[in-house]
């Protein structure tokens, strides 16, 4: 009951008219990022990060989370219209959402799937209402050796599931994240590590100027070398969803939300692998598989709620356990920490309200991507013709302008400008971005917990493999490395089928 108490008194002050203006013009905002291919929610989300440091902290926080919200769903538009995801979270709406087009149904794809970024985000804040308190708790539990489990379990799991069939790659992308984290001076004693005589490192590399290069910059480069898509179509047949086909896909959304919102409780996963994993299970459940990536709308409905109700559950450890479940959700914690909260296992106890206040923000965001997707349906395609050629310096400007606001230095622009280019080659070599994310997000909780860990256990690494909470994280990061080894892959998979087979042979006829 007190839940709810706070819920109510969270909506009662977001309900101004500076806050609901707020609401509005950062939704469409996010909604444009989204729906641009090259500009990413990440991208989005660092940018305003940069530009709204100075607002207060509720209406900073606020715009963000619309920008998050508003960019997952609009990419559906140019996956839809252009058969390219607005944003990676949205390539498995292309799937059915571009063959709809073809067949004249843009409108109707494009109606689906804001009932269904609606309902997914809708389902992962009840489960952050409910889940983010209870998580709290159990994290009161954890010590240096836990959290130390923690960070290395979240950048491990990041790199086995974001790396396209290569996990060692998603692993590398993380290891080089850490090795990121440990430049500069350390937390504890106060010594300066890796600079190489370059004062301007003594603080450490800035996790906003790099986020704005990786995501940023690299989008940029990226785009410029990948060829222009036109429209599949310039009109838009119904905006409005028949109340018919969202009762018929109401199970696929259920449990397309349910499992978007535990892909983002993982460590650095993402709203791709959210919308992937209830895709596949959608397909595999349908009794029409056929139809799928020919214009099902219970593909397009299992794509978009998945991928949406990850941004809720990807709140979940964010402000729970300060460990990110997404790329954005990363660059939101430092948003936090800016503007002077801290989230972590005494956020219950600290600021007992905000998780309910974030619910809050979160129920106004779902509301305003649902009124602008479906009014603003029309208009919004005039903003796929935006040649990239004129919109790609303006984006750059921006990612100059963001860092260097922060700090007044230009060696943030510089360092934005290096991660722009490391993460061009990572994308040209295909290795995933959100564990190089993760790892300089964790590292400094990695490397401040290993050795406070040792101080208390006067170097007995024991406490470290013997405590449950520990010692479970371990088996868990074992596994996960076992699992990413192909000749241990290959011989789990024959041995799964041979069972199989052998169990086929002993059936009778």
């Amino acid at each position: 009951m007190q839940g709810l108490q706070y819920l109510f008194e969270g909506l009662i002050g977001l309900i101004t008219l500076t806050s609901l203006f707020n609401v509005a013009w950062a939704t469409v905002l996010g909604i444009i990022v989204g729906m641009l291919p090259g500009l990413t929610a990440t991208m989005g989300v660092a940018l305003l990060t940069t530009l709204t440091y100075k607002l207060p902290p509720e209406q900073a926080i606020l715009i963000l989370l619309c920008m998050y919200v508003g960019a997952i769903y609009g990419g559906s538009r140019s996956a839809i219209l252009l058969n390219i995801p607005g944003t990676p979270a949205n390539a498995a709406t292309s799937l059915d959402g571009y063959p709809l087009a073809r067949q004249g149904r843009a409108g109707y794809a494009m109606a689906i799937a804001t009932t269904s970024s609606a309902i997914g985000t809708f389902i992962g804040i009840v489960c952050l209402a409910v889940i983010a308190p209870l998580l709290a708790n159990v994290a009161l539990d954890f010590g240096s050796y836990e959290f130390f489990w923690l960070a290395l379990f979240g950048i491990v799991i990041s790199g086995q599931l974001t790396a396209q069939g290569e996990p060692i790659k998603g692993i590398i992308a993380g290891i080089l994240g850490l090795m990121v984290a440990m430049v500069g001076m350390e937390g504890i004693h106060a010594h300066v590590r890796f600079t190489f005589g370059i004062s301007e490192l003594n603080g450490g590399i800035g996790l906003i100027p790099a986020m704005v290069g990786a995501f940023g910059f690299a989008e940029i480069l990226t785009v410029m070398f990948d060829k222009k898509a036109e429209l599949v179509s310039n009109k838009v047949d119904r905006i409005f969803p028949r109340f018919i086909d969202i009762w018929r896909t109401k199970w696929t959304a259920v449990r397309s939300g349910v499992i978007g919102t535990f892909v983002g409780v993982i460590p650095g996963v993402g709203e791709d692998i959210g919308a992937w994993a209830s895709y596949a299970l959608a397909k595999r459940t349908s009794r029409e598989k056929a139809q799928f990536g020919s214009g099902s709308i219970d593909g397009l409905t299992a794509a978009e709620t998945g991928n949406s109700a990850v941004v809720p559950g990807a709140l979940i450890p964010a402000l729970t356990l300060a460990v990110p479940g997404s790329a954005p959700a990363a660059v939101l914690i430092a948003a936090l920490f800016i503007h002077g909260v801290r989230p972590g296992p005494m956020i219950m106890i600290e600021q007992p309200t905000f998780v309910y206040e974030v619910v809050a923000m979160l129920l106004l965001a779902t509301i305003a991507i649902t009124i602008f997707g479906i009014l603003m349906a029309r208009p919004l395609l005039f903003v796929l013709r935006i040649p990239r050629e004129r919109l790609m310096p303006i984006v750059f400007v921006l990612c100059v302008i963001g860092p260097y606001a922060i700090t007044l230095r230009m060696f943030d622009v510089v360092v934005m400008l290096v991660f722009g280019i490391i993460g061009f080659l990572m994308r040209r070599m295909q290795y995933p971005m959100a564990p190089l994310v993760l790892g300089i997000i964790l590292g400094d909780l990695l490397d401040k917990n290993l050795r406070r860990g040792l101080t208390l256990s006067d170097g007995d690494i024991s406490p470290f493999i013997t405590r449950p909470i520990s010692v479970t994280f371990a088996i868990l990061i074992l596994l996960t490395i076992l699992a990413s080894i192909p000749i241990v892959r290959r011989s789990i998979t024959r041995l799964v089928t041979g069972n199989r087979s052998d169990r086929a042979a002993a059936e009778p006829n």
